[in-house]
């Protein structure tokens, strides 16, 4: 099977095309399922648009979701188009989104940290004059932050997991128990990740996450999938068959895919 759970659109401002041409994309490189899953709103701010450029409006969220299941009807049996949304993680605010996303049919929820100390990890001005030390912590709050999203158990996947390495690749090397203690408790909680191909396109140049966490994710049993994390439709399936096969050789044997809320396992 071939598949990707991690895409955008137009709607969240820093993307490219219409939804139909994210569809039309999988369907020419031969997907079997393609997850729609845009940038939520910023539900609890009083703001339609909290932050131009970075997510939907909220008055957009009801069309996005009419749209998706428009198109899941339009393309049944040429390809199986699933509900989904990349989720912000917010610790004060998740009972809100998740009271909003039970309102809705979606398949699949993806969970992920973008903002760590109030601050989005992609900002470059972050590491600006930061000791080593203080990189060190932000680091240990950045994986508490992905382990009390998991704990929540109000997402399905975990998104990109090392990505706040994505402007910042010495992140990588910044050593911390927290990490492996991460992994651990991902495993506990039964929690899947998934290997996002997009950080190649950041100065990182690789996947969310790196091997090294890979190899500790399928050590301690977190299951895994995959998305793209396309913005723009060519980037659909990227590098799909790169990561089936880097899977295998780290010892994991299926992947996780989700279709109305529920877990499936399928091999690799």
């Amino acid at each position: 099977m071939k598949f990707d759970y991690h895409t955008h659109h137009e709607r969240c401002g820093h993307a490219e095309e219409t939804i139909e041409e994210y569809i039309k994309a999988a369907i020419k490189n031969d997907l079997q399922m393609i997850g729609i899953s845009d940038h939520s709103p910023f539900f609890a701010s009083e703001e339609d648009v909290a932050m131009p450029g970075i997510a939907m409006a909220k008055s957009e969220f009801s069309s996005y979701v009419e749209e998706v299941l428009k198109l899941k009807e339009k393309y049944k049996g040429k390809i199986d188009v699933l509900l989904g949304v990349e989720s912000d993680f917010f610790r004060e605010h998740y009972p809100l989104y998740k009271m909003i996303y039970d309102k809705y049919p979606f398949d699949y929820i993806i969970g992920s940290v973008h903002f760590s100390g109030e601050t989005n990890i992609f900002n470059k001005k972050r590491w600006e004059n930061v000791s080593e030390e203080e990189v060190k912590k932000q680091k240990e709050e950045y994986y508490q932050l992905i382990v009390e999203s998991a704990e929540t158990g109000a997402f399905d996947i975990l998104g990109h997991i090392d990505a706040m390495k994505g402007y910042y690749p010495e992140f990588t090397n910044v050593h911390t128990p927290e990490v492996e203690k991460a992994l651990k408790r991902l495993g506990e909680v039964e929690a899947t990740i998934e290997v996002n191909t997009s950080g190649k396109h950041k100065e990182c140049g690789g996947w969310y996450p790196a091997n090294d966490m890979l190899e500790l994710a399928c050590h301690f049993g977190v299951g895994v999938t995959f998305g793209s994390d396309a913005h723009w439709p060519d980037r659909v399936g990227e590098e799909f068959e790169e990561v089936r096969a880097k899977l295998k050789e780290i010892g994991f044997k299926n992947w996780t895919i989700f279709k109305e809320r529920k877990k499936q396992l399928v091999e690799l």
